[in-house]
């Protein structure tokens, strides 16, 4: 009951956040793409995790990262306030699409930051359109099929959709009440992680800009390969806190009742505010 009353109030404080900021749409690349933009500052884009919203993903540390940037936080294809549409689910594609809001935006540089999907968006934000990044933030995500733990892909196996946390359903269903559509953004999210495939590590060699890898220790990822990942970048910093997926960040579904401070918070920002090395 009590995790239940914990979610439930999470949920309420989305709510108001976005209350707060009238989101927007732009039409990128044959989508209705939705996005909200807080606060003021160098440019910070937001992009969640599968199955996820602004909210689910970002919603109990938006208000801080919006006290000094100014955060454009996006719902990808099929997810909360965007539509589908008839192509497939990409990264991709998700990264085109961040791309090309930024260039709508007339934002010519930013920060990135994604958690789960959205930090494999990010890294193909970062592959795909270097010019439009400053730095990389990518929590909780793998490059490759055997960076994840392998209970997630035997999961992946046999999905269900009565497995899909309750609280993303909800999150969603407040948005649009469209069951239908709430199905389609599930079948969509566990097709495209059913067929993942590997980045090309020559690709995430060449990221250039800044990056900070976090990952928790009980995470998705495997922690070896957070590692890894670090390695083969550029610029990289990597942070491994203790921790499940997303926990660190307060994401709705691994956050823990009563608390209110999230550890990668100051890391971020520590990392935002951080003068790139000079090369």
């Amino acid at each position: 009951m009590k995790i239940l009353f914990a979610i439930f109030i999470m949920i309420n404080l989305t709510d108001s956040v976005i209350a707060q900021s009238p989101g927007h749409y732009a039409n990128v690349n044959g989508l209705k793409l939705y996005y909200e933009i807080h606060g003021a500052g160098f440019p910070l884009v937001l992009l969640h995790g599968g199955g996820s919203t602004i909210g689910t993903t970002f919603g109990r540390i938006l208000p801080e990262l919006a006290k000094t940037h100014k955060v454009i936080a996006v719902e990808l294809q099929a997810h909360g306030h965007t539509a589908d549409i008839n192509r497939p689910l990409s990264f991709e594609h998700d990264a085109d699409d961040v791309a090309e809001l930024l260039r709508q935006l007339n934002i010519t540089s930013a920060d990135i930051f994604g958690f789960s999907n959205g930090a494999s968006t990010t890294l193909e934000i970062a592959i795909r359109h270097p010019e439009l990044v400053h730095k990389i933030i990518v929590a909780s995500t793998f490059y490759k099929k055997e960076g994840a733990q392998p209970w997630f892909w035997d999961m992946m196996k046999h999905p269900t959709f009565d497995g899909m946390p309750q609280p993303y359903k909800d999150a969603f269903l407040q948005i649009n009440p469209d069951t239908a559509a709430l199905r389609t953004m599930y079948e969509r999210d566990v097709a495209r992680m059913q067929s993942f495939k590997d980045i090309k590590e020559e690709d995430v060699k060449s990221i250039s800009a800044p990056a900070l890898i976090i990952c928790g220790d009980r995470d998705v990822v495997r922690p070896e390969h957070a590692v890894e990942m670090y390695r083969q970048m550029q610029h990289a910093s990597l942070v491994i806190l203790p921790g499940g997926h997303g926990d660190f960040i307060g994401e709705l579904t691994t956050m823990k009742p009563g608390v209110t401070e999230y550890p990668a918070l100051s890391i971020i920002e520590a990392f935002l505010n951080q003068e790139p090395t000079k090369k």
